[in-house]
This record gives C-alpha cells, structure tokens and sequence, in this order.
C-alpha cells in the first residue's frame, strides 16, 4: 500500500482546532509540544492550504545566527527585502511577522522555539519580547501564531504563572503518540492482527511507523528495522533519549528503563536492578521519564494511598527493544537477525502481545464508547495479588463506572476460540476477592454490573451462552471489534 507523502493520519481534532481559531478572524497565540518524531513538523507544515502560512525550524544554534536565519527564510517566503540588520532584536523580528500585510488570514509557525534561547532565563526574555509584541494595538485579524517544540517541559513552562506569555495562549496542545488504531491505518497491513502487531513492535510513534513496507511481512519489517544493528528504527530508539533537552544523566535513565523491560516493575526491584539508590532521586527520574511519556504507572483497582506504584514503559515500540532487543544486542552484534528472530522472539512473541493487547482494550473501549452506548467509565483499571489464602490471582479488567457499577473481564490474545473455563474462572476470581475483604468485589459480583470479554481469536458457542446467561450486559469482543471503526 503506498502512501501519500501529504498524508495525514489522525490529528483530525487538531486541525480542527487551529482552523477553527484561524477563522474567529482574531489574533490567537497557540502552545504546542511533542516529543520527538511525534509528528509536530509533519502536522504544522500540512495543516494549511488555503491561507499564507510561515513556517520556520529554529535549529540547536545560537540565539543570533536563527534570528538572521528567521529573517532570511520570512524574507524568502514572503517575497519583500528584509535587511537584517533592520531588526536588532527579537521585538522587531516579532511585529515584522505580526505586522505582514496579507490578503487573508496568516499562520505563523516557529518550530523547536526552545533553541531560541540558549538558557531558561534567555528564552524568558525572548518570551517577554513577543509579548511584548503581542500587545501593541493593531488592526484586528485574524492570525494564529504557534510556538512548538519538542523540548515538552520547557515550552509548557512558557504557559506557567510566572512567564511573560501565561495566560496568553488561546490553545496549549501537548501531541502525543497514535493509539493502535490510527497506527495501524499509518503501518498499513490489511490484517487486523498484522496491524496489531505493527503496534505492539513499532508503538504508536508516526516516524517509527512510517518506515515499515506493508508489502512485506511483519516478521521481514522487524528482523530489518528493529534487530539488524544497522536498524533504522532500532538505532531511533536507541538514541531517542539523547535527543531529550536538558536530560542529564542519560546512562542512568537507560538503565532504569532496561530495569523496567526486564521485568521490573516496583521501585525497590528498578533500584536493585540498576543499582541506584530507592530515593527521591530514582524518584524524580522516574517522573521524568513519566512526564515524557516514556514510562506509565499503575496500581490495583481500590489501591490504598500509601500502595506502591507498578511502572511499565509506556509506547510498545520502547518496550519491545528494552524488552526484547535490548537484552540480545551481543547475539545480534554477531549472529543473523533473521536466526535470532526465529529462535528467540517469535516463538514469544504472542506472549509479549498480552500486555500491549490490554492497553489497546483499554483504548478500543473510548474508541467504541460513543458509538456503541458503552457506560462511562470513572476509573480504568486491573487488579494483581493474592486472596486471602495467599493464592494468586489477576484480573485484567477491573474498571469503576460513573454509575456506580464495576466492570470487570478478560483479555486473551488467542489465536483459537477461548472455551467457557475463562469465564468460570473470573467470577471464581471476583467471588474470591469479595470474600477476602475488597471492597468492589462486592459490587463487581451484582447481576448488575456488566463484563467485557476481549479475545482476539473469538469464543466458542458455549462460552457465549454462558456469559450471556450470567448478567445483565455482557460485551464479547474480537480484535475485528477493536479495528472495526477503521475498517
């Protein structure tokens, strides 16, 4: 399947947005912020056809050579001569941008605002400067000027009480990875389950995404891009953390994120895996790492306050590497990929498919709520312990409703039919739970509260009657169901 290289998937809401401020015929300041290979660039220089749009990349320089730089390429765009040295500072690069005279309304974009100054309190000043600039009396139009950049806490500081610029921006965006769905329509296999595959290996990152032939198989796709050394997103992962702003530390938060795909998931396991200290500073760079969306945290459905936090690496396509990659670097620095593939990863790779299958469940039920009435949902979750007899047990769908009532069900990544024991079992689960003292068990055990069942190879007849038997809603669904909005 060939793509169009004007091609955008997803990132309909905003578009939306922005021409919609665009059309309000008023000045309006726009936040937007991203880590990078999110597809800031992608969306600021595709967003626009209709109206005169200045795009500018600021580049990792000093302050002086993109102020020249700006200049040269506004000039450039816009057709007038434009000296340099006409404007001095940034106040007069600001109101020559502000003050262009176009027939209709104007976009302004200035990307990676961050490398405009080489210190916070020298961006600060720059800020002051296009406030400073903002503020001036005008004829009214309609512009929409947007500062973007991948460095996420610096740009977002520049709304914070305290900068010249809070309160100015009529829209803060923060740009996130695709969920499985749009990745999928991005990664481009007709399979559902391929398409499932492509996010669990390549996540949700459109840069990552876009390097995968769809004509080839997901097997070829991986073995070339992900395990060869040469990789091409292998060697973007890698490195993603370098090209983070202000990170320091790096091996460090590597190390802890190679903690994580290991299988350590609580603090006290990351701090001895990696040898840090359990203190606030492991604390600190695991918010970090939480802020930049690198890592997400979890607790069981009802958790006490003071309970620990489980951490897990957020986009699937770090996971896979720290998980899988990561650990074989020496084996695939020396020995076939493809022979490495066959061995070790595919014969486990259905296996690593559970836990990204429970996040896309969690992301195809706000996908399908509207559409097919679902209940809204308080408070997403899952539940992982032990009974009161110390015995083991884990149930993947543990959710509050806004009504009151407790969701709870199953997630398989199956390729045959799951048979009726997977839904004995649960409500053996829930019953058991209810009888060591947690409290939503209770509710969860009421004819009243629903079950969802997701099993991506489907069910057999009676696993059907039995589930539907036993309450008042039941959802059964497929991995065609998850898919199905963007079939």
């Amino acid at each position: 399947m060939a793509r169009h290289p004007d091609l955008i998937v997803d990132r309909r809401q905003e578009i939306d947005r922005l021409h919609g401020l665009l059309a309000t015929g008023r000045p309006h300041l726009v936040l937007m912020s991203g880590r990078r290979r999110v597809g800031k660039t992608y969306l600021l220089s595709r967003a626009w056809k209709e109206q005169p749009a200045f795009y500018f990349t600021a580049s990792e320089t000093t302050p002086e050579q993109n102020r020249q730089a700006l200049l040269t390429a506004f000039a450039e765009w816009s057709g007038q001569p434009v000296r340099t040295e006409d404007y001095p500072t940034w106040r007069t690069v600001f109101r020559l941008l502000l003050d262009h005279d176009s027939p209709t309304p104007l976009v302004v974009t200035i990307d990676e605002f961050q490398y405009l100054g080489e210190s916070a309190s020298e961006l600060d000043a720059i800020a002051s400067e296009l406030n400073a600039a903002w503020e001036m009396r005008r004829p009214e139009r309609g512009i929409v000027f947007v500062l973007a950049g991948s460095a996420v806490r610096t740009l977002e500081r520049l709304n914070d009480g305290g900068s010249p610029l809070y309160g100015r921006f009529s829209w803060q965006c923060r740009l996130r990875p695709f969920d499985y769905g749009y990745a999928g329509s991005l990664a481009g296999f007709d399979d559902v389950r391929d398409r499932a595959y492509a996010y669990g290996l390549f996540g949700g990152t459109p840069r990552y995404l876009a390097a995968i032939d769809p004509r080839r198989s997901i097997a070829e796709n991986a073995i070339d891009l992900l395990l060869r050394p040469d990789g091409e997103v292998r060697e973007l992962i890698r490195t993603a953390l370098l090209q983070e702003q202000g990170l320091r530390d790096i091996p460090k938060y590597v190390a802890i994120l190679r903690a994580i795909g290991r299988g350590r998931t609580e603090l006290n396991e990351i701090a001895q895996d990696t040898g840090l200290t359990a203190d606030n500073s492991l604390r600190e760079k695991l918010q970090r790492l939480i802020a930049l969306d690198y890592v997400a945290t979890s607790r069981n459905l009802g958790a006490r306050p003071k309970e620990a936090y489980r951490y897990r690496i957020a986009d699937p396509a770090a996971r896979f590497f720290y998980d899988s990659v990561a650990p074989l670097e020496s084996v695939l620095a020396t020995q076939d990929p493809g022979a490495v593939w066959r061995a070790h990863i595919a014969p486990n790779l259905d296996a690593y498919m559970g836990l990204v299958f429970e996040g896309m469940v969690r992301d195809g039920y706000y996908r399908l709520q509207s559409t097919r009435s679902l209940p809204l949902v308080k408070e997403w979750g899952r539940w992982e312990g032990r009974d009161r007899n110390r015995e083991p047990l884990e149930i993947d769908i543990a959710s509050v409703l806004m009504d009151g009532r407790v969701l709870t069900g199953a997630i398989k990544w199956n390729r045959t039919p799951i048979e009726v024991g997977v839904h004995t079992r649960h409500l053996a689960m829930i019953d058991r739970l209810a009888e060591s003292g947690v409290s939503w068990a209770h509710e969860a055990r009421k004819p009243t509260s629903p079950l969802l069942y997701v099993a991506a190879g489907g069910f057999t007849d009676r696993f059907r009657q039995a589930a539907l038997a036993t309450r008042d809603e039941v959802h059964l669904w497929t991995l065609d169901d998850l898919y199905s909005p963007m079939s």
